[in-house]
């Protein structure tokens, strides 16, 4: 095993020098393992951007090729006697990762309840029966996103948003089309401002860059995004008055507890980290006691309801829901488990890529050459081809020294840069799927000038508002 490690090495890397002079790490960048790095991750990035035609998960791709990255950069190092170097590396890596995970785990499970007691669908059945016509459901929709998104995350909230927009639109392609594009623009718009709106911000706060409060300087700016091109775009949706459904869908019993628990949550993550300076996810997974407490309650209450006792037993089902149903651990094994796994895949790619020294020279060309407001603008125009979560944490990992100022102008880009094209997000993305046919990558490009627009005005407003954090 030994002798193929060393011939390994040895056809991988013709030439290693030492990046530094006490030899803990190694120059990588111009040698055999930087190259097969670097085509490895492009190559499995290729596979996550074409998803929806291949129809493979996301996080198969990246997940092997970190692991084949980390495989070569320890094969490197244990060849050269520095037996623990990546090691260390790569637990540094996954202790970032596991605190994102959980994070996010507890988030997926409060929202997983909040559908399950039917949360979401009381909300969409309750715009439907208003009879609001295009128009209004246009602005509806594109508003409810906006502020949706920065408590829940800005997926879920499309797709919520998106499920109002084909009930109502039937077969009218035109405003399905045009409200998908809204909704994309304004649920990314939202999450922006809001360290829970959005994985990048999540990030972002996490690591210390931006204190929680300082988020909240981005509202002016992220309205900006989203009411430059919804206010252009608003000429284009038919005047017309779709059909009206009388369907009226009840939360079930819980409901209402369930949200607060989660802002009690929210409250109990930001508490933890701003008072405590303990890690945000400490505050999460205490937040997650409280469900858990809850879902107790009302499997040990369910038979005391009045409902549980009606003699319609599908009354009982809408108005209770299944006793069984409401484990916690159900709403845990519910989460988006391929979209969590795409993050470690990440996390440890672009991790790798760091380790190898690729980021620094990035760091150097970006920051040091272009300029912090240049780099930042290019980060966000990045995202709408690749995603924005490597994109952010490729930043995080250079930790460029930057002000305030410009850590919330790249949080901002990152954000509603997504937005420039349906495959530069989560939400644009999902919704391709949900409205097949009617809401496509062409049928947005038609609006890319329109959201660019947005774009340009956010970053101005930001630069302008908020001069005194540069």
């Amino acid at each position: 095993m030994n002798k193929l490690i060393s011939l390994l090495a040895l056809f991988l890397i013709p030439g290693i020098t030492f990046a530094s002079s006490n030899g803990e790490t190694l120059d990588l960048t111009n040698h055999g393992v930087g190259y097969a790095a670097i085509a490895i991750f492009v190559i499995a990035y290729l596979f996550v951007m074409t998803e929806e035609f291949t129809q493979l998960r996301k996080s198969k791709p990246v997940i092997l090729a970190a692991g084949i990255i980390w495989a070569m950069i320890a094969i490197v190092y244990v060849n050269n006697g520095l037996n623990h170097a990546a090691e260390q590396a790569v637990r540094h890596n996954l202790l970032e990762y596991t605190e994102l995970m959980l994070f996010l785990l507890v988030a997926m499970t409060y929202i997983n309840a909040m559908e399950e007691r039917r949360i979401f669908d009381a909300l969409r059945s309750w715009l439907i029966r208003k009879g609001f016509g295009f128009r209004q459901l246009f602005w509806l929709t594109g508003t409810l996103a906006f502020f949706i998104s920065p408590v829940a995350d800005n997926l879920t909230t499309a797709l919520l948003m998106c499920a109002v927009v084909m009930a109502v639109g039937g077969n009218n392609i035109r405003f399905i089309s045009i409200a998908c594009i809204n909704i994309v623009v304004a649920a990314n718009a939202g999450g922006a401002f809001s360290p829970f709106g959005d994985i990048t911000t999540l990030m972002v706060w996490q690591k210390d860059m931006v204190d929680f409060w300082d988020f909240f300087a981005l509202f002016i700016p992220s309205a900006i995004n989203f009411l430059i091109p919804a206010v252009i775009m608003h000429f284009s949706v038919p005047d017309e008055k779709p059909t009206v459904s009388n369907e009226m869908i009840n939360m079930r019993r819980g409901a209402k507890r369930i949200i607060t628990l989660f802002l009690l949550t929210i409250i109990t993550a930001v508490s933890f980290h701003n008072f405590l300076h303990l890690p945000p996810v400490i505050g999460m997974l205490t937040g997650l006691s409280y469900l858990q407490l809850f879902g107790y309650f009302l499997r040990k209450t369910h038979n005391k309801h009045p409902t549980a006792a009606a003699s319609d037993p599908d009354k009982t089902h809408d108005m209770v829901g299944e006793v069984v149903s409401f484990d916690v651990f159900n709403k845990i094994a519910r989460a988006e488990w391929d979209t969590l796994l795409f993050f470690y895949g990440v996390v440890l790619c672009v991790g790798g890529l760091g380790f190898l020294g690729y980021l620094s020279l990035a760091s150097e060309l970006m920051y040091n050459q272009w300029g912090a407001t240049s780099a930042n603008i290019a980060v966000g125009l990045l995202s709408a081809i690749v995603d924005n979560i490597p994109v952010m944490f490729a930043v995080l990992t250079m930790q460029p020294d930057m002000s305030t100022g410009q850590w919330l102008l790249v949080t901002l880009t990152a954000g509603v840069g997504g937005s420039l094209l349906s495959i530069g997000s989560a939400a644009g993305v999902a919704l391709m799927g949900q409205a097949c046919g009617k809401y496509t990558f062409f049928s947005h490009l038609k609006w890319t000038p329109v959201i660019a627009l947005g774009y340009a005005a956010s970053i101005a407003t930001h630069m302008w508002i908020n001069a005194g954090l540069f």
